[in-house]
């Protein structure tokens, strides 16, 4: 990649659903190798200049999973939210000029393909910020994008805030962005936690960019199950099912 790159690892949740209290969800291992690694890897396919693992729940587990990597950490010391997680990296990025893509690290399916897609669609048509969707047809959980009457970009509603109208649409929000770094630090500390959960949204930066004057993509998933999270055991078995056919080429 020809501009500068950093990117962010969302690492810091609980995973409760998962039945084990004795490491944080990111740790859980698929075929031998802790979930995180998974999107470790994937970050390391694009050749950042920076790799940021956001740490909370059990961060010392998390840290010692990706002790043998050249990963820098910034603490989440309090569950705020996904737009108040990436505002710690702000001091870890305070000289960065370039683009930063955020991740989650519990989704070990994405392609790099996808990833290279999403940041060369950013890069070409000069947006400041783009978010990878999906379509599916069982929304239930994520966050739906609304689009404009143009079929632009409008906003991201959190399932938990949509209306009915709204819980019907079909196209999500992955949770995987490609953002100006410049503009995404300047603009994190206007986002609100007026909504359901009391929390920091981090696509609730998106329309900040908007009104701001500056251009939001969105790039389109070809699958759903690349951006598929785990947050349950079931969930976990089948992303390993997955993984396994895709390594023995079925």
């Amino acid at each position: 990649m020809s501009s500068a790159l950093a990117v962010v690892i969302m690492a810091a949740g609980k995973g409760t659903r998962m039945k084990r209290d004795d490491i944080p969800k990111v740790c859980n291992l698929v075929l031998g190798k802790p979930l995180i690694q998974y999107v470790v890897d994937q970050a390391k396919g694009l050749s950042p200049s920076k790799i940021i693992c956001i740490v909370g729940h059990q961060q010392e587990v998390v840290r010692k999973s990706l002790k043998h990597e050249s990963v820098l950490f910034a603490e989440q010391t309090e569950q705020l939210g996904t737009g108040h997680a990436v505002q710690q990296t702000a001091p870890l990025l305070k000289n960065f000029c370039g683009d930063v893509i955020v991740l989650s690290g519990d989704v070990p399916l994405l392609k790099s393909s996808t990833l290279i897609s999403l940041l060369n669609k950013h890069r070409q048509e000069k947006y400041s910020a783009t978010v990878l969707t999906a379509i599916t047809d069982d929304p239930k959980g994520y966050g739906r994008v609304l689009r404009t009457e143009d079929n632009l970009f409008d906003r991201v509603v959190e399932h938990k805030d949509a209306t009915e109208a709204q819980l019907k649409i079909k196209e999500i929000n992955s949770g995987i962005y490609v953002f100006n770094s410049e503009m995404l630090f300047n603009k994190l500390p206007e986002v609100s936690n007026s909504n359901a959960q009391g929390e920091y949204y981090l696509p609730d930066v998106l329309p900040l960019f908007k009104n701001a004057g500056a251009k939001v993509g969105v790039e389109i998933c070809e699958t759903f199950s690349e951006i598929q999270g785990i947050n349950t055991v079931d969930e976990l078995k089948t992303v390993e099912e997955k993984i396994l056919a895709s390594l023995e080429g079925v």
